[in-house]
């Protein structure tokens, strides 16, 4: 059966890749992109999800999240990484016919959790705060929800710390009060931070293999990564990136691809490890222990690359032959 998902993003270049997985998979009902700042603004992330839907006919809702984090100042967008526009060189023209729901992403997921119980997924790659804005609103949408996926952390596994600072990963970092809301709140939450996200890449190679025999879809792709890839070169001395935004959509699909442990996480909201991810997996309980009341939730800690490589490629090859 399909898996109906709420893709909450800000759309900056790996959310492109990430965004164009979940419409391409047959196992994925898009039911939605919820925007919110980040890798770009709220403005040019929401107009980049306007783009992608008139550019291949997508069906989702649109719907525009918040601009800012609960409490810490805005942090800007990562125009480094992203690009101006969110898209790197590519300059996106305003939507002719796509529009925008009337209700603000966090309205949007309450209705539409209320419309569906027990069937829709939020997957949140972007700043969690549109999150933690519906909980507060509404929180029993936590009884209502299938599940909650998240890119973002990094938990030191397999030499992953972070990726913005020392030990912080970007989308913890922009908005830590409400990271630490929804991975304490009482819904299953499964967190695909850096230390899986960091053991997967899109060679140069890949990507030119994907433009050669993905048509439209793939040359997209390849076009979009052009100034991504330069700031891994520049920056990390790669020829390729890191499988970021579109592992959180590979976990929706196939959970097998990736090892997980279980345990309470609590984020560090200020200070010099502002956006520390930090997971209690030992059972003992200590005489202060700020972990020991809150769920239990899945941090990956592993992941098969290689199959969620080809996962990737077969689904984005075989989207672009079903629209031709």
């Amino acid at each position: 059966m399909s898996n109906k998902i709420i893709l909450d993003t800000d759309p900056g270049i790996d959310d492109a890749m990430a965004i164009l997985f979940a419409e391409a998979n047959p196992d994925i009902t898009l039911v939605a992109l919820t925007t919110v700042y980040g890798n770009a603004t709220i403005a040019n992330g929401t107009r980049n999800a306007l783009y992608l839907k008139e550019k291949f006919d997508c069906k989702y809702d649109v719907a525009m999240g918040t601009d800012k984090p609960l409490v810490r100042p805005p942090v800007g967008p990562t125009v480094f990484v992203h690009g101006e526009s969110g898209f790197g060189d590519l300059s996106v023209p305003e939507p002719k016919h796509a529009t925008v729901d009337p209700r603000p992403a966090f309205q949007y997921m309450i209705d539409t959790i209320h419309a569906n119980p027990g069937e829709i997924t939020l997957v949140a790659i972007g700043p969690l705060t549109n999150l933690a804005l519906a909980l507060q609103a509404d929180p029993s949408i936590t009884s209502l929800v299938k599940q909650v996926v998240v890119m973002g952390g990094a938990f030191g596994e397999n030499g992953h710390r972070g990726n913005v600072t020392p030990y912080a990963e970007a989308n913890i970092h922009d908005d830590p009060h409400a990271a630490d809301s929804v991975f304490g709140a009482d819904w299953p939450v499964v967190i695909i931070g850096l230390d899986v996200t960091q053991q997967s890449v899109f060679t140069a190679s890949y990507l030119d293999d994907l433009k050669e025999k993905a048509g439209e879809t793939g040359e997209f792709i390849w076009d979009v990564s052009r100034y991504y890839l330069r700031f891994y070169a520049n920056r990390l001395g790669y020829e390729g990136c890191h499988v970021h935004d579109p592992s959180a959509i590979a976990y929706v699909i196939n959970p097998e691809l990736f090892t997980t442990r279980s345990g309470p996480v609590r984020v560090v909201t200020d200070g010099p490890a502002e956006g520390l991810t930090l997971q209690k997996f030992e059972q003992q309980r200590f005489p202060i222990d700020d972990w020991a009341d809150r769920r239990a939730q899945q941090v990956g800690i592993a992941v098969d690359s290689d199959a969620l490589l080809d996962l990737y490629r077969t689904s984005i090859i075989g989207y672009q032959q079903d629209k031709e």
